[in-house]
C-alpha cells in the first residue's frame, strides 16, 4: 500500500464573502479528489459547514476548526502553528499568506494577483502595504510557488524580483454546469421574474470595488437610456472595498420608484446560475484582475458575453470582438448598444464554449498541482 501524502488547505477564503480564491480552492481540490488516491487532504476553516458544503466528499473529520478570533490574520499566529505542530503534514496549501511557522511542511503558496502595487489609486493605502509585506514574505519563503495566470506570474515577477523559472501557472479554470434546475432560457427568465419581480436584463457578477468598474456599466447604461426601453440592469456582489462615486450614483437608482437597477450582495449557487441563464448580455468593465472567472461562467450558460480586454483578461481572445478597453468609454458604449442590437448567434456562442472548454481545465490544472506536489516530495 502507497503511503499517502499529508496535506493541509488553509481554507479561509471561505469565512467571507465569495471571492475567485473559493472556486479556485474548490474546484482544484475537488478535481484533485477524483484524479489521485494518494492525497491525504485536511482543510482549515472557522466554519467548518461551509467546507462541508462545498466539499461534501471531504470527512468531517478532516476538516479542523479555527477559533473565531476578532482578526482573521490570528489563525496564522495561533490555529494553523498549532495544527502544523500536531499533525505530520507534508505540504501545507495557502492562498497569498502563509505563517511563518511550518512545523516540518513544506509550503505551497497560491498568489493570485498583485493588483493593488500596479492599480494603487482604487485600493486603500493600508491595504495595499500590508498585503504588499505579507504577500512578498510568503510567497519568497514558499517551496512551491503558483499562480493562476500569465499576467499575474510577470507582475509578481517584477514587483519581487523573483525568477519566472520559479513559478509554476496553476490556472483558473471553469465546468460547464452539471447542475441545473431549469431546462432553458425561458425556464430560468421565469424563475428570476417570478422570484425578484426581474427581466429583460443586463448582468455584472463581481465583487464592487474601485478597479471593479461598475461605475462604467452604470453610468453608460443610463446614458443609453435602456432603462426606457425596458432594459434592466443587475449588480450581484458585496461590496469589498468603499467605492463612494458608484454607490452615491446605485443608492439614487436604488430609491428610485422608475428605476430598473438592481443590486443583490450575494445569492446562492443555482440562483447565480439562474440569473446567468437568464440575462440578455453579461458585462465584466473591469480595469484589473489576475484571472476573471465570472465572464467565462456566463458564457457557458449559452450567455452573450461583452468582457474587458486589460490585464489577465486579455488571455481571452476567445470573445473578440466583444471585447473593450476599460479607459475608451466610446468603444464600451458603441459595443454594448450593438450587442443589444446584434444579440449574438447560437452558433457564436458554442465556438465561444468550445474554445473557453479547450484552454481553461480543472482536470489539467490539478494534474499539474499534483505533479508539483509529486516532484517536491521525492527530493
Amino acid at each position: 500500500m502507497r503511503k499517502k501524502i499529508k496535506l493541509f488547505v488553509d481554507a479561509h477564503c471561505f469565512d467571507t464573502e465569495y471571492q475567485g480564491t473559493q472556486t479556485f480552492v474548490k474546484e482544484l481540490y475537488t478535481e484533485l479528489s477524483k484524479q489521485q488516491d494518494d492525497l491525504d487532504i485536511y482543510f482549515g476553516s472557522r466554519y467548518p459547514d461551509r467546507i462541508s458544503q462545498a466539499l461534501p466528499f471531504i470527512e468531517p473529520s478532516k476538516i479542523l476548526p479555527y477559533q473565531k478570533h476578532k482578526l482573521p490574520y490570528f489563525r496564522l499566529f495561533f490555529d494553523i502553528p498549532a495544527i502544523l505542530s500536531k499533525h505530520a503534514f507534508h505540504f501545507a496549501h495557502f492562498q497569498n499568506i502563509a505563517p511563518v511557522f511550518n512545523g516540518r511542511s513544506r509550503h505551497i503558496v497560491t498568489l493570485h494577483d498583485v493588483l493593488f502595487n500596479d492599480y494603487k489609486q482604487d485600493f486603500p493605502k493600508s491595504y495595499r502595504y500590508s498585503r504588499n509585506w505579507l504577500f512578498k514574505r510568503s510567497f519568497k519563503q514558499a517551496q512551491i510557488k503558483t499562480t493562476v495566470s500569465q499576467y499575474s506570474l510577470k507582475r509578481i515577477c517584477y514587483h519581487y524580483k523573483i525568477s519566472p523559472h520559479q513559478i509554476s501557472i496553476i490556472s483558473n479554470a471553469v465546468n460547464k454546469p452539471a447542475t441545473t434546475i431549469f431546462s432553458s432560457k425561458s425556464a430560468a427568465q421565469n424563475y428570476i421574474s417570478t422570484k425578484y419581480g426581474i427581466q429583460n436584463f443586463i448582468l455584472c457578477v463581481s465583487r464592487i470595488e474601485p478597479r471593479k468598474n461598475q461605475l462604467l456599466l452604470l453610468d453608460t447604461y443610463l446614458q443609453l437610456g435602456l432603462q426606457n426601453q425596458n432594459i434592466a440592469l443587475v449588480f450581484i456582489g458585496k461590496e469589498s472595498i468603499p467605492t463612494p462615486k458608484f454607490r452615491k450614483k446605485l443608492q439614487e437608482q436604488l430609491e428610485s420608484s422608475e428605476s430598473q437597477v438592481y443590486w443583490l450582495e450575494q445569492v446562492n449557487y443555482l440562483e447565480l446560475q439562474a440569473f446567468y441563464n437568464a440575462s440578455l448580455l453579461f458585462v465584466y468593465p473591469s480595469k484589473a484582475e489576475g484571472f476573471g472567472i465570472p465572464p467565462l461562467e456566463a458564457a457557458l450558460c449559452n450567455v452573450p458575453v461583452l468582457c474587458s480586454s486589460t490585464t489577465a483578461m486579455e488571455s481571452f481572445s476567445f470573445f473578440n470582438p466583444y471585447t473593450f478597453c476599460p479607459d475608451n468609454v466610446l468603444e464600451f458604449k458603441e459595443k454594448l448598444h450593438r450587442m443589444l442590437k446584434e444579440p449574438l448567434t447560437h452558433q457564436t456562442l458554442v465556438s465561444i464554449q468550445k474554445k473557453i472548454l479547450d484552454q481553461y481545465s480543472w482536470a489539467q490544472s490539478a494534474q499539474k498541482f499534483y505533479q508539483l506536489i509529486k516532484q517536491s516530495y521525492v527530493q
